[in-house]
């Protein structure tokens, strides 16, 4: 695998993500010598959610009204039931994500984390998976939706569920040493304007 290390990596987070959903891709990238930076709408800190109740706080290193996606070399989306569902509907965290995927980015995204995609507008032929609650969000959104353990389709990069954390960990890390990828310009939505001042 190719040296990362120097890298700047966004962890895109509302509250409520699934810890290790969260925990352990930074701890892959940090291990790699990547600079992980927790980006979020909220202030200071934000929630994890483990299984069926409220875990750790984890620091904010980034409000995301303050922060541009252009200092990224790539982005990752834990899941969760929650944090997903709040990022959707958050202009500015749209916007943030159609960067990665427009510039061909890596932008790896696990189990209800491909929900912000769907906003996008940006998935329609892309090859995917999910958790399969959502699978049929992602296929009315035009996406390929595949059940396999991790999904890599031109730097993006996909998992079920935290069963396949260790699968999405490593292509995570490999999809980010070959760096930005060929885009196909097929976009239906611009992400010229981020908000960020």
């Amino acid at each position: 695998m190719r040296n990362i290390e120097g890298k700047k990596v966004a962890i895109l987070t509302a509250n409520g993500f699934e810890e290790v959903e969260l925990t352990s891709p930074m701890k892959a990238l940090q291990d790699a010598g990547v600079t992980v930076h927790i980006v979020s709408p909220e202030d200071g800190v934000v929630k994890a959610w483990n299984h069926d109740h409220w875990s750790i706080e984890l620091p904010v290193d980034r409000k995301l009204d303050d922060t541009s996606p252009e200092d990224y070399d790539a982005l990752v989306l834990p899941g969760g039931v929650l944090n997903p569902d709040q990022l959707r509907s958050n202009q500015k965290a749209i916007a943030f994500a159609q960067h990665f995927i427009e510039q061909g980015k890596p932008l790896a995204a696990i189990c209800h984390g491909p929900q912000l995609l769907i906003e996008t507008g940006m998935i329609s032929t892309r090859t995917l998976t999910s958790y399969p609650s959502i699978r049929t969000d992602l296929v009315n959104a035009g996406a390929l939706w595949e059940d396999k353990e991790v999904v890599v389709d031109n730097g993006l990069i996909t998992s079920r569920s935290p069963k396949d954390l260790e699968a999405f960990n490593r292509k995570m890390l490999e999809e980010i040493g070959e760096g930005q990828h060929a885009t196909t310009g097929q976009f239906t939505q611009s992400d010229s304007n981020f908000g960020v001042s």
